[in-house]
């Protein structure tokens, strides 16, 4: 099937459908469609993968080209008590990106939170030569094999009304703010040959909180950059959250004041809340693939966004399923349904991957 002919049916089926899929609609790779427009596309993956869900293991296999370890790597599951740490997780789930061709990220390093009790009731001394350790311990049992690590995770939290914003925890306790240069540089010592990225939440949002956040992050990566730290993407998480406000154009020149810093820019772990939508599914599905074309069309137009990650690629894997206090009225926040059939979000994700790269060629050929 031509590329051609693959949109025309896609958008097809999202307009005799009013949004939905229609029965006829292709289920083509995401990850090839992006590939052939300079992106990579993938997807954050948990233990299901391997263990519990052959399809949904066999969808990771057609449809990314790169996985995030979704919990595996987190401090909460590496090393939940002293002694011995956990690989056995984020091991298993190397070795399936390596038979398979996937380019793995490791997330994440250093959190501020989901800290195992037992590290934050360290004295401050003991805490800081853990932080060391457990950098060295994870970061050379994986040197070379990873495409990217997360090193920091989220490094700002208005919320805790510290100093620049700044998220409190252990981590912030111990070093205050230079934490995060600790980690950048300990890490870039071990394992030169990985790229190492700034992960952050919340900078869709065009409220006193996403702005706060965006000012924090700019200053930290023009800090890092002007201090010779090796930091080469940005990632931005885009779990967007329709309640709040969202400003494409302030939001456009963020992205453009981040690329002039000298990174890349990855969207690492996108999904749309539903909880504000109707309950009527269809009209939910519809309301999520709007909300998300809204976002992706501007986005990934930028020559620095290079990598657009889902968090899990269908429903019943997503986060919100855990959080969700109503079990009647079940969250769909990503591309694929609970039966792993493609929703309006796959056909958007898919044009907005054509219709971006259409926009850089036209923008392009308009300099020359």
């Amino acid at each position: 099937m031509s590329r051609r002919r693959l949109l025309q049916m896609t958008a097809a089926g999202l307009a005799a459908g009013g949004g939905r899929l229609s029965a006829g609609a292709p289920t083509a790779s995401l990850a090839s469609i992006a590939a052939r427009n300079g992106y990579v596309f993938g997807a954050a993956a948990a233990e299901e993968v391997m263990d519990k869900d052959p399809a949904y293991r066999d969808l990771y296999v057609t449809q990314t080209r790169i996985v995030t370890t979704d919990i595996a790597l987190k401090m909460g599951r590496v090393a939940p008590q002293p002694g011995p740490k956990h690989f056995e997780n984020a091991d298993r789930l190397l070795a399936f990106c390596d038979q398979h061709k996937i380019a793995m990220r490791g997330h994440c390093l250093i959190w501020n939170e989901w800290v195992p009790v037992w590290i934050k009731s360290m004295s401050g001394d003991e805490r800081r030569a853990f932080f060391d350790s457990y950098i060295d311990e994870l970061v050379t049992r994986y040197a070379g094999r990873l495409q990217s690590w997360d090193v920091v995770n989220e490094p700002f939290w208005p919320g805790h009304r510290a100093p620049g914003g700044f998220r409190l925890g252990p981590w912030y306790d111990a070093f205050g703010t230079d934490y995060v240069r600790r980690a950048f540089e300990r890490v870039a010592q071990l394992d030169p040959k990985t790229k190492l990225v700034l992960n952050e939440a919340q900078t869709e949002r065009d409220d006193e909180v996403g702005l706060a956040v965006r000012r924090g992050l700019l200053k930290l990566v023009a800090d890092l950059k002007h201090a010779g730290v090796k930091l080469d993407v940005v990632g931005l998480q885009g779990h967007l959250q329709p309640q709040y406000p969202h400003d494409p154009a302030r939001f456009d020149e963020f992205l453009h004041q981040l690329a002039d810093l000298g990174v890349d820019i990855y969207i690492t772990e996108f999904d749309v809340y539903d909880g504000t939508f109707p309950d009527d599914i269809a009209a939910r599905d519809a309301a999520v693939a709007r909300t998300a074309q809204q976002f992706l069309e501007p986005t990934l137009r930028h020559p620095a966004v290079k990598a657009f990650i889902t968090w899990e690629l269908a429903d019943k894997y997503s986060f919100y399923r855990g959080m969700a206090k109503d079990k009647t009225r079940l969250s769909r926040p990503l591309p694929y349904d609970d039966q792993l059939q493609p929703k309006p979000l796959w056909n958007v994700i898919a044009q907005s991957f054509e219709n971006a790269r259409r926009a850089k060629a036209s923008t392009e050929g308009q300099a020359r």
